[in-house]
């Protein structure tokens, strides 16, 4: 009795000590602090391509910094750069077997200022029948591959939105063209002029390296990005943005920070700031590509979590809870604190593949959004009145600590989450 009373009383040490530690470095007061920042009226949105959010990619790497944490390989700073192409359509020509064909029946998602698509061009073949989900091709506008899609008549009026997806498009060799209708392509000939203009875009991106297992990658990632100034809302009309997504990059910043001073990863753990959410998922998407996906064991993107979620304090949901038991390991993490992870309660949203998550998941890491957003009654979402005072911080305190406590024997490299398994 008295050896069982004695481990009972070392064990409660341990969980006090734990819990001061991590009250002590995520602390409400540290949270506010980061929010305000990133949410200021000064920030203008932090619309990507816009000094505002180069500020804040600025700030977020001070914070990096002061924090002490390593560039990625290969980086020379916290800053990962890349292109993203705005083009803007000059003209469209199309024939098939001799038949010209109207221009409002080929919409073409290229990066390339002149494009011309024969039948000797050999560019793989997409068809899309009545009864397949459209949705599917936003997919192909990722430029991995030449492709022609050809799209029943049946989704005339889906086909004629396409134009709209096409504002930004990742920077790339290869060209998408979607053709509307039964065509005859024995022998025919696309010819599409752009003015292409390049955008820079910017990621910040630290590194924590692991002790024993370096090459076993842990991310936690959120996107800086917003929508920038829009039309006013009475006199305001900065969109802040400080649920969406600053309150996710304030979790990464003060896991980093926690985690730092902890020194207990075995696992490698990378913090990355995402930019160009908003527009395409632009910066995750270039993020994914610079990674053995088989090296990364799990991947917390973090959204939204500034207020409640549908069940009140002291929860959020996983998306794609069901496709790893990586939500069950978190939540076996969390046994004898008040904090429960529920199924994302949206599943018609398909947000599994909407953040920012999407690119990893779809190679098979266990890569899951974090989030209390309630999506069917966000009252502040995208518009200027997503400010600070518009969030529980004593709240959102609480569920960054839970993602810390959630995640500790993934980053020490008891557990290892089981694969998502691949769709396409």
């Amino acid at each position: 009795m008295k050896k069982l009373s004695l481990t009972l009383l070392l064990l409660a040490i341990t969980i006090s000590g734990y819990c001061q530690s991590i009250n002590t470095i995520v602390s409400v007061d540290d949270v506010k602090r980061i929010e305000s920042m990133l949410s200021a009226d000064n920030m203008q949105g932090r619309k990507a391509f816009t000094a505002g959010n180069q500020k804040a990619a600025e700030f977020i790497g001070s914070e990096f910094k002061k924090i002490g944490l390593e560039y990625a390989q290969g980086l020379q700073s916290y800053s990962q750069n890349f292109i993203v192409v705005k083009p803007t359509l000059l003209s469209t020509s199309a024939s098939f077997n001799g038949n010209t064909a109207d221009p409002k029946t080929v919409t073409t998602f290229t990066g390339l200022p002149n494009l011309k698509v024969t039948s000797e061009s050999g560019f793989k073949k997409v068809f899309i029948k009545e009864g397949d989900n459209f949705a599917e091709v936003l997919d192909f506008i990722k430029l991995k591959e030449n492709l022609l899609v050809f799209v029943d008549n049946k989704f005339a009026r889906s086909f004629g939105r396409l134009p709209a997806f096409k504002e930004y498009l990742p920077k790339s060799e290869k060209s998408v063209v979607f053709i509307l209708g039964n065509v005859d392509t024995s022998n025919f000939e696309i010819v599409v002029k752009h003015e292409i203009k390049e955008e820079k875009a910017t990621n910040v991106v630290a590194v924590l390296p692991g002790k024993n297992k370096k090459e076993e990658f842990v991310i936690f990632s959120g996107h800086y990005d917003h929508i920038g100034i829009g039309k006013p809302v009475g006199n305001d009309s900065i969109f802040n943005g400080a649920n969406d997504d600053a309150s996710g990059i304030t979790a990464i910043i003060q896991i980093a920070k926690y985690y730092k001073a902890a020194n207990n990863n075995e696992r490698t753990l990378i913090f990355s700031a995402f930019t160009a959410e908003e527009i395409g998922g632009f910066g995750s998407q270039f993020f994914s590509q610079q990674l053995n996906p088989a090296k990364v064991v799990a991947m917390f993107n973090i959204e939204m979590i500034g207020t409640e979620s549908k069940w009140g304090k002291n929860s959020a949901y996983i998306t794609g809870f069901e496709k790893t038991d990586m939500g069950s390991i978190l939540q076996k993490n969390l046994e004898g604190t008040a904090f429960q992870f529920y199924p994302d309660p949206y599943p018609e949203q398909n947000l599994f593949y909407r953040s920012d998550n999407a690119t990893l998941a779809q190679l098979g890491v266990p890569a899951h959004t974090i989030s209390t957003s309630k999506m069917d009654s966000e009252p502040n979402y995208h518009k200027p009145s997503d400010e600070i005072s518009t969030l529980d911080l004593s709240n959102m305190t609480q569920i960054i600590q839970s993602v810390v406590l959630s995640a500790k024997t993934i980053v020490s490299g008891k557990d290892t989450p089981t694969r998502v398994k691949k769709e396409h």
